[in-house]
């Protein structure tokens, strides 16, 4: 069971993230991408289980066996839910194509919890790095008013969009350093305001369609058993 060869073999879903998806590349950006493999049903019948995630095998690459990245995306994991919305699709096969019919059923009201809790985490190092160093991290400093515009308009509109279109400039601004930190830590205040205030009348539903994504997570896992070659036959004891 070769960790690399599951993606490389058995990868249903590959996107480009970071910066390009999100409309913030610059010359020297990196290229990270995401994926999903589905590791074939039999490999599960043995003690040993396959990986929940690999790393590679190219560089900025990193996947997620299909069960683990579904159950992230019912929790609403925001890394999770913006690959699964990301403008930048390099590959999809069927199972992959069927994965992304089901975007609408990992959203939730719960991206309020999870995209606040992640937000709140990473204001408060760059909080720490004002105090320490008198100036936080730029670039950690744009990506998190990306975060915030990107769940205030979700919860808005029930629709996640990764590119951020004509704010492009002034944020690119933020992450040069341009921006004075008060006037940045102002704009993540009113932000999280407005994605609290966002909550109440969100279209999103109050909970993931889980049986949906449960049937479909079972009909997968069914096929590939299907397509499985026979099992050997068990030596006899002597």
């Amino acid at each position: 069971m070769d960790p690399e060869r599951l993606v490389r073999d058995h990868t249903v879903y590959a996107c480009v993230m970071g910066s390009r998806a999100f409309g913030l590349a610059t010359r020297d950006s990196d290229t990270d991408r995401r994926g999903v493999f589905l590791a074939p049903t039999p490999l599960f019948w043995r003690f040993e289980k396959p990986p929940t995630h690999v790393e590679g095998p190219a560089e900025e690459q990193f996947s997620w066996e299909l069960e683990r990245f579904c159950e992230l995306a019912l929790r609403a994991n925001p890394n999770i839910l913006e690959c699964l919305h990301s403008p930048l699709v390099e590959y999809a096969d069927p199972t992959g194509r069927e994965l992304l019919g089901l975007r609408d059923a990992f959203l939730s009201r719960r991206v309020h919890e999870t995209f606040t809790r992640y937000a709140l985490a990473q204001r408060r190092k760059l909080s720490a790095d004002v105090r320490t160093h008198g100036a936080p991290r730029w670039k950690h400093a744009m990506h998190l008013l990306r975060l915030l515009e990107s769940a205030r308009d979700l919860l808005r509109t029930g629709i996640l969009t990764l590119d951020v279109g004509d704010r492009r400039e002034s944020l690119l601004a933020v992450k040069r350093g341009e921006v004075p930190w008060p006037q940045v830590e102002a704009r993540m205040t009113r932000l999280s305001r407005e994605t609290d205030e966002a909550t109440d009348r969100s279209p999103l539903p109050a909970e993931p369609d889980r049986r949906r994504v449960e049937a479909f997570l079972h009909d997968t896992r069914r096929a590939s058993a299907l397509r499985a070659e026979p099992v050997p036959e068990r030596p006899q004891r002597q």
